[in-house]
């Protein structure tokens, strides 16, 4: 079954919180294992040795086909923690999260959720892994509820053991039936996802059971009997021949570019021409070579009409950056992290663009490097910045800074919100290379800052973030209304 009609689906059905979505983790929300991650972590810190973590991948390559076989793989692990800090536990999971498990999430299933949570039902992540792999993705879901394997801890201690019943197969179940009873779902009306075989209890506890990317026996399964099955963009292991040859191309585009920028800049003694003919030659060619389409589908003219201005972008890409270059074309300048200085070619053109670098770890240094963009907009240049500050792991909008609000408030010009959908499509988190596809784009009408001030100014960002999250919710002509219509 496609996407668009599962979630028209979806929307089409009861709502309500008393209708459940439930959710396997590894292998559905995600690809792949959580558990990984922290076997690398382990490995890199040299806590396990090669043929330790040898052993560990055999296992789970020769399957887990019992409670029995789960709880021999989880034990090792467990005892490994055995004296662990709780609270450090949980920030490594955090922290894992971020740095790689986030960028195997099947955004199929972020958007499946999202439409369980338009429609008010009680959603909840269902486990065998422990809370230091699934907390963060949890609360990245929004899920009113975590299910999984708990280990015991005593005075903020682990010890080594399970606390309870491992949450592999039909203990999965009745963990979901007791919550049910607890929260007076309806399981009869509710829903469930999951990849492998051994959740088939779990999926017959509802009346509504799904399988996303199945195994062999998972799908023979659901095929008997007639249930949806999903299938996801791959989006880890290695990259495919043509996507490397697409980024090859995208990379080729702006290198030829940047040089004919850069005679045409000398011949002129036009620092100008330089960034003009890199960023508009070299997006424009880059990303149609990388079979990348960026597509304005509303507020073009506010691209242009009320300059200098300061323009906000929501960041979950690395590509977002070139979109900016071919959305902005001629006279701005933007402010990044000072890591990206030192990026070859891209490094070297910011610089030549003027844009700010900011040390995110020294508050007043960043404040200190901001004040060169505050008076380019005094100037008549505009200003481009992500106010999440950083890539955003998941689709979900991250918390904005303030920085680009005081800027435009100091400047005295608008604040003009950029929204990018599908980004993280071409080029999800951890990427190198990028994938073809659509970047659709809306352009809210400038937020005049003449009556900002200090005292208030928290209450700005709210309101300009609120617009973000309002336009992502309620996208104009969503990908799977365009379908069904």
């Amino acid at each position: 079954m496609s996407l668009e009609t599962m979630i028209a689906e979806i929307h089409a059905g009861p709502s309500g919180p008393e209708i459940g979505a439930f959710f396997d983790f590894d292998g559905t929300v995600i690809s792949g294992y959580s558990a990984t991650a922290f076997l690398s972590h382990r490995l890199k810190a040299g806590e396990i040795g090669v043929g330790e973590l040898a052993s560990t991948v055999l296992a789970g390559v020769r399957g887990v086909h019992s409670a029995e076989d789960f709880v021999a793989v989880l034990e090792p692990g467990l005892r490994a923690w055995a004296g662990r800090n709780e609270e450090d536990l949980n920030a490594l999971g955090k922290q894992l999260f971020i740095d790689v498990v986030a960028s195997q999430l099947h955004t199929e299933v972020w958007q499946i959720v999202q439409a369980h949570h338009d429609k008010g039902h009680t959603v909840v992540l269902a486990s065998s892994a422990t809370p230091y792999q699934a907390e963060p993705m949890a609360q990245a879901l929004d899920a009113a509820h975590l299910l999984c394997t708990r280990p015991e801890v005593v005075d903020g201690l682990l010890t080594g053991a399970v606390d309870g019943t491992p949450l592999w197969g039909p203990a999965k179940a009745d963990a979901v039936r007791d919550l049910a009873k607890r929260e007076k779902i309806d399981l009869k009306r509710s829903h469930a996802y999951s990849n492998g075989a051994e959740d088939i209890p779990f999926l017959n506890t509802v009346g509504r059971p799904a399988a996303v990317e199945p195994d062999a026996r998972l799908r023979d399964e659901a095929v008997a009997r007639d249930w949806p099955i999903l299938s996801c963009t791959r989006r880890s292991g290695a990259p495919v021949l043509a996507d490397v040859a697409r980024t090859v191309g995208f990379y080729g585009a702006f290198g030829v570019a940047f040089g004919a920028g850069l005679g045409l800049g000398l011949l002129n003694q036009s620092r100008e021409q330089i960034v003009d003919v890199t960023c508009g030659v070299g997006s424009d060619v880059g990303l149609a070579l990388a079979g990348i389409d960026v597509k304005v589908i509303s507020g073009d003219e506010h691209l242009w009409a009320n300059r200098p201005c300061v323009f906000v972008f929501n960041h979950q890409s690395k590509i977002d950056p070139i979109v900016a270059m071919k959305l902005l074309r001629t006279g701005w300048t933007g402010v990044t992290k000072k890591e990206v200085r030192n990026i070859p070619g891209f490094g070297q053109l910011f610089q030549i663009a003027g844009v700010a670098f900011i040390d995110r770890s020294n508050t007043a240094a960043a404040i200190q490097a901001l004040q060169p963009a505050v008076d380019k907009l005094r100037n008549g240049v505009s200003l481009a910045i992500a106010p999440e500050g950083t890539r955003s792991p998941t689709p979900k909008l991250g918390p904005f800074k303030k920085g680009a609000f005081h800027i435009a408030m100091q400047a005295g010009v608008p604040i003009v919100p950029v929204v990018l959908h599908g980004a993280g499509e071409v080029m999800w988190r951890g990427a190198q290379t990028m994938r073809p596809g659509t970047i659709e784009v809306v352009v809210l009408p400038p937020i005049p800052t003449d009556d900002w001030s200090v005292e208030t100014i928290n209450d700005h960002v709210d309101d300009v973030r609120q617009q973000f999250v309002k336009t992502l919710a309620q996208w104009p002509a969503t990908h799977h209304e365009r379908t069904l219509a």
